[in-house]
């Protein structure tokens, strides 16, 4: 089966050649959305054998998640995964992840960091924001309370579930809504537990506390597009 690799980066010039090297050994094609970075992001990965696609300007991981997995549709994509450039994602992972989908057990797999496979190097308020927002999923957005991980984004599709799968949030809340969508659609879903790298560059860039409440704001809008 053809698998496509969406990698959505910002600034990852220094991360980003290995991060694509490795997941090369999984997929047949990586696609780099190069989220308007201002340094060689798009160069280091195209030398590192990805596709590259550039936004002009900084439009938010989700606007480069969407451009990317359009263009693996385009590309004739069976399976696609969506995986981070800033290597906190465990590419070894890959098979785990797309071997539901490979044998018709589901549609779309999500990758979970709380299935008994421990972080490495998640801070503990980290690990309560991710409890918050896995609240807010469950009672807010309706998201199934068993789902464990709320905002993960290594995740595994067909090609037809990603056609399905509308998401709109150009930014950080596209993890939030594509996890709603999927849930409340007849797309069958499933978790697979997944190993998470985090290093003091990766949280540095990561999401801060108060990105929730631009999550939760972005996502009330959303539902009156």
């Amino acid at each position: 089966m053809k698998i496509v690799a969406v990698m959505p980066a910002y600034q990852e010039a220094s991360r980003i050649a290995k991060a694509i090297q490795e997941v090369l050994r999984y997929a047949s094609i990586v696609i780099v959305v190069d989220d308007g970075s201002e340094d060689e992001t798009a160069a280091v990965a195209q030398k590192a054998g990805a596709t590259v696609l550039r936004h002009a300007i900084n439009r938010g991981q989700g606007a480069a998640l969407k451009t990317g997995t359009l263009a693996a549709l385009r590309m004739g994509a069976e399976i696609l995964v969506h995986v981070d450039a800033d290597g906190q994602h465990d590419p070894s992972f890959i098979p785990m992840l797309i071997e539901p989908i490979k044998t018709g057990q589901a549609d779309v797999v999500f990758g979970s960091r709380f299935l008994g496979i421990e972080a490495e190097g998640l801070p503990s308020s980290r690990r309560w924001l991710l409890g918050i927002a896995r609240w807010f999923n469950s009672f807010i957005l309706g998201v199934p309370h068993r789902m464990t991980d709320a905002t993960s984004g290594l995740r595994a599709m067909t090609a037809e579930a990603a056609r399905s799968i509308n998401f709109t949030q150009d930014r950080m809340a596209h993890c939030s809504e594509i996890l709603r969508l999927v849930t409340r659609s007849s797309l069958r879903f499933l978790e697979v537990p997944v190993k998470i790298h985090y290093t003091s560059a990766s949280l540095a860039k990561g999401q801060k506390s108060t990105d929730a409440f631009k999550i939760v704001w972005h996502l009330f809008l959303g539902f009156f597009h």
